[in-house]
């Protein structure tokens, strides 16, 4: 803050983005902060058995599509992360698929901390046993530090999984004490009513889950999924790692809400890449502080709001090492610099 306040700028001029290089050099403990040379994202994909009960305008088989898709480097967040030095890491926690005939390396790698097959569908079961979620937190935090030990500098996180934004509003809600109605959007696009019927499954679920809202794990268990716990497990990690994070929609917002109940103190480790057109997002944001760096009506999910906000995160980072300070242009008063060329 004192590097920021003696800029050759006038005070206040960087706005936000002297509030970012503040937040990045404590993050780093490194005045001024150090480029942003190594970010990885990690998008972490499941499906969801409330998929199957009209609460997504796509299919469940589009999930294991998708995740070949990412390994073929040509999704939408594929694009965003080429031309902003994003690495990609796609993970299956989740997914409903053999997805066979990949490579053995890469299924291998893909699976690795693989959970189980889906989910339960969460308004008539449970999403998860207790085994699966504290195997799938773990796996989190275990990728989490793989990510820290290939030298990460900033983390994100990204999501695939149709239907995944309506465990994802069930988090919201269960954190904030919040009904259906509030939390509860259209996710990829349905129509009024996919949106009535969502809200029907998301107050079921919360119904169906009780007191259990009360204690995150308890809250992941009943109404989460493998790869949103995993999230949950990466967040804290790296928040106990002091790597920060940038979020990115509604999937890794629900997922910090949930990390910060889980391990407080760790949402100081975050910033938000962007607003999600999802209510339950920007109230989640609001509980936690965090103000979007974006918002740009985007819902595509995979992290590409996050990776979409990377520049800006690096401009911030630019400005505080590379302005010259005013003490370094304006002689001390009464300093006599002698005659010119002396």
């Amino acid at each position: 803050a004192e590097r920021l306040a003696g800029l050759a700028t006038p005070a206040g001029a960087l706005g936000r983005l002297g509030e970012l290089g503040v937040w990045l050099a404590a993050a780093q403990d490194s005045v001024p902060p150090r480029p942003l040379e190594r970010v990885r994202l990690v998008v972490l994909a499941g499906d969801h058995g409330v998929a199957g009960h009209g609460v997504s305008a796509y299919p469940p088989a589009i999930t294991g599509a998708m995740v070949r898709t990412f390994l073929a480097g040509r999704a939408g967040v594929s694009a965003l992360a080429a031309a902003h030095g994003v690495h990609v890491r796609v993970l299956d926690l989740g997914v409903d698929d053999d997805l066979d005939g990949l490579a053995p390396e890469v299924h291998a790698a893909l699976t690795a901390h693989k959970v189980r097959r889906g989910s339960g569908a969460l308004h008539l079961e449970d999403a998860l046993t207790p085994e699966q979620t504290r195997a799938a937190l773990e796996a989190g935090r275990a990728v989490a530090r793989e990510e820290v030990a290939a030298g990460a500098d900033l983390l994100l996180t990204g999501d695939m999984g149709i239907g995944n934004t309506t465990p994802a509003a069930c988090l919201v809600a269960a954190g904030l004490g919040l009904g259906a109605d509030e939390v509860t959007g259209r996710g990829t696009g349905v129509d009024d009513a996919g949106l009535a019927r969502k809200r029907e499954v998301v107050a079921q679920a919360l119904a169906r889950a009780g007191d259990r809202v009360a204690d995150p794990v308890e809250t992941l268990t009943a109404l989460g999924s493998a790869d949103l716990a995993a999230t949950v497990g990466l967040l804290t990690e790296a928040a106990r790692s002091g790597v920060p994070v940038l979020l990115d929609g509604l999937m890794s917002v629900a997922c910090a809400l949930t990390a910060e109940r889980l391990a407080p103190g760790s949402a100081a480790w975050f910033a938000a890449g962007h607003r999600s057109p999802e209510p339950a997002q920007s109230l989640a944001l609001a509980h936690l502080g965090l103000e979007p760096l974006l918002d740009l009506g985007l819902r595509l999910g995979e992290g590409s709001g996050a990776v979409a906000a990377v520049p800006v995160l690096r401009s911030a980072v630019a400005l505080l090492r590379d302005v010259a300070l005013l003490a370094d242009l304006m002689p001390a008063p009464g300093h006599d610099p002698g005659p010119p060329g002396a």
